[in-house]
Formats: structure tokens, C-alpha cells, sequence
């Protein structure tokens, strides 16, 4: 029962996310008559708002060590925001719910894999339910554009309801599940205890995913003018490439959560970097669309340990849950920002798009060797959970 809450949990706090961010702009403008400079500054302060939320709630849920009640709160806040987006037609008001309901309602996910880890949850369990949010994030996307495409804009703010609805469901029940309040276990405890770490070895992991997480991101901005305007290729093979990208990436996930119960996080990170590499290389000297899809299976497994391992590693090396959790939320925001350079410097080299691809490849090498150097300089090795 325990493990279908969770799992059904995760699938829910992936479609809010997954229904609602795609499509954020286009509702901005269709809905609220937003120029495209006021899309990029609501877009910037209501991602603002989620990066400081991800810090503070889950910080807040650490010192109380109690994570399903603010997961009941990012629920009913959702609920709201849907509500307030649905019935409002002014900018001013929509972007006011965005930053004060939305960027705390964005938490929910991070604090699901706290409490699963404060639980005492395994690798592969968050492994595991790391897929699930995979699944969600396959198939929102083009579910929500259905939807809208058949009843119109607005009709995707009802569903976002429906789903705020079960993730204040699931969440409650979880609650009157649990039999005790939500602390570590003495196993749980001792082992994070063991693998706590210094200041700089944290600092080092955080700057490496970082890095990680920019080039990912720099890749899938870029891959549709890449696909049209270096392989001239159709804008459908963008989309044929990412979608493969994406369903390959449960199946990885899940293989990954076996393989943690063999091998420790450092050498399935390696493992994900070279196939990152592998990839980034390929990309640039990609000619032909068997070969750009192709490339989507390192692609797939560079992602799936990056998401997967890690957030584990990052609750392994970092004390409280949900502050891990929220801190690794918060590198893909912040790559987010860096890819913005990363595709300037890259484009304007000789090579053009491929220049993207190669400058990467570099990123994801350094981005290894920090986080191989900081594994080193931990006072001891990060095991298996």
C-alpha cells in the first residue's frame, strides 16, 4: 500500500509540474495579453520565487522534521493557484499568484524524496519513484496540448485542479499511514551521520552538477534550431529525438536503481559523465537523423544518473533531507541560467551549433573531476544506500 501512495504521489507532483510549466507562456499570453518582454520577466521572477521556496520550505520541514504536512500545504496551494489563474484575466493578479502560491507550490516534488529518504527509503526506492516522475513528465507535455487544443487554453487550469486534488489526497493518506511522526530511522541516522562531509566537499558536488545540469540544458534549448538549421532536418525530428530521450530515460532509471545496490555513487557517475560526453561528441559531428536518434541512448543514461544519483548522493552527503532535496532542485534552475552563456560562447565559435555540443563535452569532463575530487576529499567514501 505504502509503495502505490508513493509511487501514485510521484506521478501526480510530476503532472503538476509537467501540465503547468510547458505551457506557462503560452497561457501568459493567451490568456492574460502578455507581450513577450513581460512573458521573460514573470518567467524569471516566478522561477525567482521557486528557487528561494526550494531553499526555505524544505529547511523549514528539516527543523520540524515533518515533510508530509508542507507537502499538504504545496497541494492546497496548487489548488489555489489554478483557482486564482482560472478566474483571473488581469497580468498584475496572475503573476502575484505565480510568485506567492506558485513558486511554494513547486516544492512538493522535493519534499516527496525528502520524506522518502527521512523514511529510510533505498537508492532504488528513489530511484524507482524518480521514474515515475519521468513517466509524468512524458506524457504531460503533449496531454496538456491536447487538452487545450480540443477545449481551449483555459481548460488545462481545471485539470491542474484535479491534480492538486489527488496530490492532497495521496498526501493525507500517507499521513494516516504512518504510524509514527516522520523522523530517520537509527539506520537511516547512522549512515547519514557516516557519510556526512566537509563544506567544501558539498560546495564541489554542487558546482560539478551544476555544470552537469547546464549542458543538459543548453542541449534541448538548442536542439530544435540545431536539427533545423545544421542538419536540415524537419522541426519534427527535435521532438522525435527528445521524446526518445525522455521514455528512455524510465527504463534507465530503473536499471540504475539495481545497479546502486552494487555499486557506489562515484562510479556510476563516471559512467554518466562518459556517456554524456559520448554524446555531446556525437552531437557535433552528427549528419543524419538515425544517428541524432541513436545519440539519445547515452543521452538517456547521462540524464538518468545525473536526476537519479544525483539527488541520492546529494541526501547522502547532506545531513537534512529536505535541504538536499530542495539544494538539487536548484541545480537545474541554476544551469538553467548558465546554459544562456554556454550556447553563446558555443554558437559563436567557428563550428556554429556543433561549437555548443563540444563546449559540453568540456563541461561535463570538468564537471567529473570535481565531483571525482570531491568524493576524494571526503572523509570517507560514499556507500550504497
Amino acid at each position: 500500500m505504502r509503495r502505490l501512495l508513493v509511487g501514485s504521489s510521484a506521478l501526480f507532483w510530476g503532472l503538476q509540474f509537467a501540465f503547468l510549466n510547458p505551457v506557462l507562456a503560452l497561457l501568459l499570453v493567451a490568456l492574460y495579453r502578455a507581450t513577450p518582454a513581460e512573458v521573460g520577466w514573470v518567467l524569471a521572477v516566478f522561477n525567482t520565487s521557486g528557487f528561494i521556496a526550494s531553499l526555505v520550505l524544505p529547511a523549514y520541514a528539516d527543523r520540524k522534521r515533518e515533510y508530509l504536512r508542507p507537502m499538504l500545504l504545496c497541494g492546497v496551494l496548487t489548488l489555489v493557484l489554478a483557482g486564482v489563474l482560472a478566474f483571473t484575466t488581469a497580468l498584475p493578479v496572475a503573476v502575484l499568484a505565480l510568485v506567492v502560491l506558485g513558486g511554494p507550490a513547486g516544492v512538493g516534488s522535493s519534499l516527496l524524496f525528502a520524506h522518502l529518504k527521512a523514511s529510510g527509503a533505498r537508492v532504488s526506492d528513489v530511484m524507482n519513484t524518480r521514474a515515475v516522475v519521468s513517466f509524468a513528465w512524458v506524457a504531460g507535455p503533449p496531454l496538456a496540448t491536447i487538452i487545450m487544443g480540443a477545449f481551449g487554453n483555459r481548460s488545462i487550469l481545471p485539470v491542474l485542479v484535479v491534480v492538486a486534488a489527488f496530490n492532497i489526497a495521496t498526501t493525507i493518506l500517507m499521513s494516516r499511514q504512518r504510524s509514527a511522526p516522520d523522523a530517520p530511522s537509527a539506520a537511516v541516522a547512522s549512515a547519514d551521520d557516516g557519510a556526512r562531509v566537509g563544506r567544501t566537499v558539498v560546495v564541489a558536488v554542487v558546482v560539478g552538477f551544476v555544470l552537469l545540469q547546464a549542458t543538459n540544458s543548453a542541449a534541448v534549448s538548442i536542439m530544435s534550431l540545431f536539427v533545423t538549421q545544421r542538419l536540415h532536418l524537419p522541426l519534427i525530428w527535435s521532438g522525435v529525438a527528445l521524446g526518445v530521450s525522455a521514455l528512455l530515460e524510465i527504463p534507465a532509471l530503473l536499471i540504475i536503481g539495481r545497479l546502486s545496490l552494487r555499486f557506489s555513487s562515484l562510479p556510476l557517475i563516471i559512467t554518466g559523465c562518459l556517456a554524456g560526453i559520448a554524446y555531446y561528441a556525437g552531437m557535433a559531428v552528427a549528419a543524419d537523423p538515425v544517428t541524432l536518434v541513436l545519440l539519445q541512448v547515452p543521452n538517456a543514461w547521462f540524464f538518468g544518473i545525473v536526476a537519479g544519483i544525483g539527488l541520492t548522493l546529494f541526501q547522502q552527503i547532506i545531513p537534512r533531507p529536505g535541504l538536499a532535496s530542495g539544494l538539487f532542485t536548484n541545480t537545474r534552475r541554476i544551469g538553467a541560467i548558465i546554459s544562456g552563456p554556454i550556447i553563446s560562447i558555443g554558437a559563436a565559435s567557428p563550428t556554429g551549433y556543433q561549437g555548443i555540443f563540444f563546449v559540453c563535452a568540456a563541461l561535463t569532463l570538468a564537471a567529473l573531476l570535481v565531483i571525482a575530487l570531491a568524493q576524494r576529499l571526503s572523509a570517507e567514501p560514499t556507500a550504497p544506500a
